[in-house]
């Protein structure tokens, strides 16, 4: 298939890309490159990728109306992945103006190409965030999530209503994924591995936020690949069941689907910590803190529907996917 990956230079678009190409579909990756954590590491990122003969890339904002139609134009997509997104529960805090450019306008023009130039299938990245103030353990597609507690989370929500709206309207087929604490190689710098990895090395300490009772369902890279893949081959499709009088909050009676993807183990911090510092064979103090406004203290996956619908099985162990981190780490960072 000929393919748009957006969030090309990030940490879950990157992964998707490098399989995508490996099994032989044709790929247009796009990122804006914009500088809420190092650049180079991005780019990094793309030199793999451009490795490969079946990718092409172009430095391109969703936000960006005309040049999107542009792209959408010129290449003859089959089927889109939108990985891209204004990343961040806390600096969603700080800058929200980000997220509503970013994770809503550039949204709302991804739809708008996806409708006009017939696409097959849009698949895209929601978050676990979305389950916001929920208490219910695990966290299920049939629960309601009309509480985020972040700026991030509410966006989220809000993509998968709006693809809800171009699925019935226009019969665009999409699929939204919840991601739960997506970790492995080429991962973002401002999320807790690499942090850790980097307190444990250079001998700091570990802030550990909400003392440390937070749990979360850690699911390794390769497991999310496998996950979208499978959903990415399983076009969206209307569910005969559905009924307005008891609507199921995961499907419809339009080509719409939400699934979460995790491995479905929430893992205690501290426990997280203690395999990291095993891993990299060292260990470092630990600065307890309150948590942070937007967190939420545990993540747990109900993965059922996917499993029933795709055959997903996530392998990766915490131990083998931290060691596998760590392994990168040390080489990409140079840390002995």
């Amino acid at each position: 298939m000929k393919l748009l990956v957006t969030g090309a230079a990030g940490f879950i678009g990157h992964a998707l890309a490098d399989s995508l190409c490996r099994r032989g579909d044709e790929v247009v990756g796009i990122d804006n490159l914009n500088s809420y954590y190092d650049v180079a590491l991005k780019q990094a990122r793309l030199a793999r990728l451009e490795q490969f003969d079946n990718f092409h890339f172009e430095a391109i904002d969703l936000a960006d109306t005309a040049a999107l139609q542009q792209l959408f134009a010129k290449q003859g997509f089959e089927r889109v992945l939108n990985m891209a997104a204004q990343a961040g529960v806390r600096y969603s805090l700080q800058n929200p103006g980000a997220y509503v450019n970013s994770n809503l306008v550039g949204f709302a023009n991804l739809l708008e190409c996806c409708r006009q130039h017939g696409i097959e299938h849009l698949v895209y990245a929601s978050s676990s965030s979305v389950y916001g103030a929920n208490r219910e353990m695990p966290f299920s597609t049939a629960h309601n999530v009309d509480h985020p507690i972040s700026l991030y989370a509410a966006t989220k929500k809000a993509n998968e209503s709006m693809a809800h709206s171009y699925s019935h309207l226009y019969n665009l087929p999409t699929t939204g994924l919840r991601f739960f604490t997506v970790y492995g190689p080429w991962g973002r710098p401002d999320m807790s591995p690499i942090l850790f990895a980097d307190a444990i090395t250079q001998g700091r300490p570990i802030k550990v936020f909400n003392r440390g009772r937070h749990r979360r369902d850690f699911t390794y890279i390769d497991d999310i690949v496998a996950g979208v893949l499978l959903c990415l081959d399983r076009v969206a499709q209307p569910n005969p069941d559905w009924s307005g009088l008891d609507p199921d909050p995961a499907s419809s009676s339009a080509p719409w689907r939400i699934y979460n993807i995790g491995r479905g183990e929430p893992v205690e911090l501290m426990h997280y910590i203690d395999l990291m510092e095993r891993a990299l064979g060292g260990e470092a103090e630990r600065e307890l803190l309150p948590a942070q406004p937007g967190d939420v203290e545990e993540t747990y996956a109900d993965i059922e529907s996917l499993v029933r619908d795709t055959g997903y099985r996530p392998v990766v162990s915490i131990e083998q996917g931290l060691q596998k981190f760590s392994d990168w780490y040390r080489g990409y960072y140079g840390k002995k």
